[in-house]
């Protein structure tokens, strides 16, 4: 089973007291992020699945650039396992029970988010 979500991926930011009530846009960008994954019913299986983070190329890159680089591996910041740490604990009250998952961060034309669940686990 495979389910596609286009939401970009955001990376999990260091939370501090003060961002209760002044609020950084880092933290704002991933509460609206972990709300939109909420909203749309994604689901993070505890084992034996695979998540592909698709990350938007900036509109700035030329055309040639963007066709060279689509599908190509992203190894720039964010982090990955920043990212799937947003993702997991928007999804997840605790999210220790995730125990085999592998992870993936390619570029591409628009951001979204892949979850491919493998039943053989």
């Amino acid at each position: 089973m495979k389910e596609e979500y286009l939401i970009d991926p955001v990376a999990k930011p260091r939370q501090t007291q003060k961002d209760r009530w002044a609020k950084r846009p880092c933290v704002i960008k991933y509460r609206d992020f972990a709300d939109k994954c909420r909203a749309l019913g994604m689901h993070v299986p505890v084992s034996g699945s695979h998540i592909t983070f698709v990350i938007a190329m900036p509109k700035s890159w030329s055309k040639k650039k963007m066709a060279a680089m689509d599908g190509m591996p992203h190894q720039n910041t964010p982090d990955l396992d920043n990212i799937f740490k947003s993702l997991a604990d928007a999804l997840y009250e605790n999210d220790s029970c995730i125990w085999d998952i592998r992870l993936t961060k390619l570029w591409g034309r628009i951001g979204k988010i892949i979850i491919k669940e493998d039943l053989r686990i």
